[in-house]
């Protein structure tokens, strides 16, 4: 198990790959820059997001930040990006991505010529942390058992040489459920999973089973979509079009997450702030990464970051059955 020093907080680089609505080169790097300026040092990022467009723009923006190379940089590995013409619109949440085509491959030959050409982009010689992007079932339906094959026949043995070989340093899984985490932790080794929007104010199914299976197994849990893909971002009362796991939200999620929002109301505490700090309460999560676009979101995150958070909120939260668990933050914050 490789040891690998995350920070409390990093910054989600899906948007600056143009999720669902168009970055400007400058923007994305003003946003990269902002974030380092604050003591951001971890990027994660992934060949999907904007299809090789999210990593050419944090490499840009990190070659003309980061001359010590201080920065600790995630990608991921499954999909390889096949090119095409005719590229405007949006295509799988991406607004004028680049001319590519994602194609799912967890074998390892596609492991390693995706490592490469992630290099390329990102213009690193080596990969920080490399995760297996969106296995299991939630992603691929009845197509899931064989990937998972492909995944277990070569494509781990693959990412094992290439940590083994000092081209990547840590790995593991990047996905938005348990139930593969769960899987994959009892057959291979991993260094770090990052779950997307499963343990957050809105959903903490990792509580029971995963989060227990880290501290376990000493793999490290970052915590993606704090947000929930932007619903726990804003207040829910004056904002029309929320998102929840991508997508518009159900009835009941929009109730109990103005219910969230009312008792941290009562409390002077904004809504976004409980959402950042909460995943950190449980000691199994070592980072939090939330998608970040624009120095005024930066901006927030830390004006948010700053906030003291009092214990009382935590307990009214669980106390109204919201939330599971109160124990204190288990790190410090940046």
């Amino acid at each position: 198990m490789t040891a690998l020093g995350l920070p409390a907080y990093g910054m989600g680089c899906a948007g600056i790959g143009n999720l669902y609505a168009p970055v400007s080169d400058c923007e994305a790097h003003d946003t990269v820059a902002a974030a380092w300026q604050a003591g951001i040092r971890y990027f994660d990022t992934a060949p999907h997001y904007g299809f090789g467009l999210s990593e050419c723009r944090l490499g840009a923006a990190l070659a003309a930040i980061d001359s010590k190379r201080e920065a600790i940089v995630s990608t991921k590995v499954g999909r390889l990006l096949d090119p095409i013409e005719g590229c405007g619109g949006e295509r799988h949440g991406f607004v004028d991505a680049a001319a590519f085509e994602p194609r799912f491959d967890y074998r390892g030959d596609a492991i390693l010529r995706s490592v490469e050409e992630s290099c390329a982009r990102l213009r690193r010689d080596r990969i920080d942390i490399l995760l297996a992007h969106d296995l299991g079932a939630l992603t691929h339906g009845a197509a899931g058992d064989r990937h998972l094959r492909d995944f277990l026949d070569s494509g781990y043995p693959a990412m094992r040489a290439l940590r083994d070989q000092g081209a990547v340093r840590a790995l593991g899984l990047g996905v938005n459920e348990t139930a593969i985490c769960l899987d994959l932790l009892a057959r291979v080794e991993l260094d770090v999973i990052l779950l997307a929007g499963r343990f957050t104010l809105l959903d903490q199914s990792a509580l029971d089973r995963l989060l227990p299976r880290c501290l376990e197994k000493g793999t490290r849990l970052i915590v993606g979509g704090p947000y929930n893909s932007g619903i726990l971002a804003q207040s829910t009362r004056t904002v029309r079009d929320l998102r929840y796991d991508y997508r518009a939200p159900p009835e009941t999620i929009l109730l109990r997450a103005a219910a969230i929002e009312q008792i941290c109301d009562d409390h002077h505490v904004p809504l976004p702030a409980a959402a950042l700090r909460f995943p950190l309460r449980h000691p199994a999560v070592a980072s939090v990464i939330p998608g970040l676009v624009g120095e005024k979101q930066v901006e927030e995150m830390m004006e948010r970051l700053a906030l003291l958070i009092p214990d009382a909120l935590w307990t009214a939260l669980h106390e109204a059955d919201l939330v599971r668990i109160t124990e204190p933050e288990a790190v410090a914050l940046p």
